[in-house]
């Protein structure tokens, strides 16, 4: 017996739509936060040490906007201070299926809906490099999967894994570092130490191991593993994006407040990196560059352009 699908409801599409808006307005809901006590923790924290001419400055980004979000006025001060400043992306962010729902208008987004959302966050990561001052030369896309980083750390380190929600085995983006190359953490590790080896950092930025998204501390295994094989570890330095459920408060933007060490990191022996006026307009400019996000998420990425960002020098207390 040969059986038909019975077509969707006319409502289905609109409801997940609204549903999508429902998780947007939570995600973005103004919960007040920074008290005194905090602010004043915050002004007591040691200040990173200063940039300097000819340093190079490599940060590792899991998805196109933690760049942004976590060290845009500290790259935007590297830059002034004569640093050469290296972006390279892990991934195309091409797994946030409620952005491509609206962003798209459709109800269930996969394969080329997602790979389309990829490119064209690859399009508004490079709009904020030039926001930043980071050269072209200077920005490298590895396009492996959005949410695939742990299968690639683990079960799929040498055996190709394909995306649920894309369906790429392999990478697609043209303007990648490698395409075409497998989606395996083996390929993946050959890319980035290809990176390390090319540009030679003087200082590594990646996510802690604290941070709660899960690419974002698969990231940092793998940016560990590889800086100990090149003798690169005493150069890392941490950042953190997903640092617990609300943080950072209050939502929106709000330049005139400081940026308290996030929930789940709270132990870190985190420094200070101050910022102008100067360097937050940078940063919220360049976080406007990334017009599929703030659509959704637009007032919790703009919680993070504050009086400074944070920095560590260990990703485990008392290191």
């Amino acid at each position: 017996m040969r059986l038909t699908r019975r077509p969707l409801p006319r409502w289905t599409l609109p409801a997940a739509l609204l549903a999508a808006l429902g998780l947007a307005a939570w995600i973005n809901e103004p919960i007040p936060g920074v008290t005194g006590r905090e602010a004043r923790a915050v002004a007591a924290l040691p200040p990173a040490p200063a940039f300097r001419s000819g340093q190079r400055v490599l940060l590792l980004s899991p998805h196109p906007d933690d760049e942004t979000l976590c060290c845009a006025g500290l790259l935007s001060q590297a830059r002034a201070a004569g640093a050469q400043v290296y972006v390279t992306w892990i991934t195309a962010g091409d797994g946030f299926e409620f952005d491509a729902a609206l962003t798209e208008r459709t109800l269930h987004p996969r394969g080329r809906a997602l790979r389309e959302l990829g490119e064209r966050r690859v399009q508004e990561a490079r709009a904020a490099a030039r926001v930043l001052g980071v050269p072209a030369d200077r920005q490298v896309f590895l396009g492996y999967p959005d949410g695939g980083l742990r299968a690639l750390n683990g079960r799929n380190y040498a055996r190709p894994y394909t995306s649920p929600r894309t369906g790429s085995s392999a990478v697609y983006l043209r303007e990648a570092q490698t395409p075409g190359a497998p989606f395996t953490g083996q390929a993946l590790d050959a890319d980035l130490e290809r990176v390390l080896r090319r540009v030679r950092p003087d200082m590594i930025l990646i996510p802690a191991h604290e941070d709660f998204h899960p690419d974002h501390h698969t990231l940092t295994l793998i940016a560990q593993r590889l800086a100990s094989r090149l003798g690169l570890t005493d150069r890392l330095r941490y950042w953190v994006v997903h640092g617990g459920l609300e943080w950072p408060l209050p939502k929106g933007l709000h330049t005139a407040l400081p940026l308290v060490p996030p929930p789940l990191a709270r132990a870190l022996p985190w420094q200070r990196v101050p910022l102008t006026a100067g360097d937050q307009q940078v940063k919220a400019q360049a976080v406007n560059a990334y017009r599929t996000q703030t659509e959704v998420l637009g007032r919790f990425m703009r919680a993070f352009v504050r009086r400074n960002e944070l920095l560590s020098p260990a990703d485990q207390p008392g290191r």
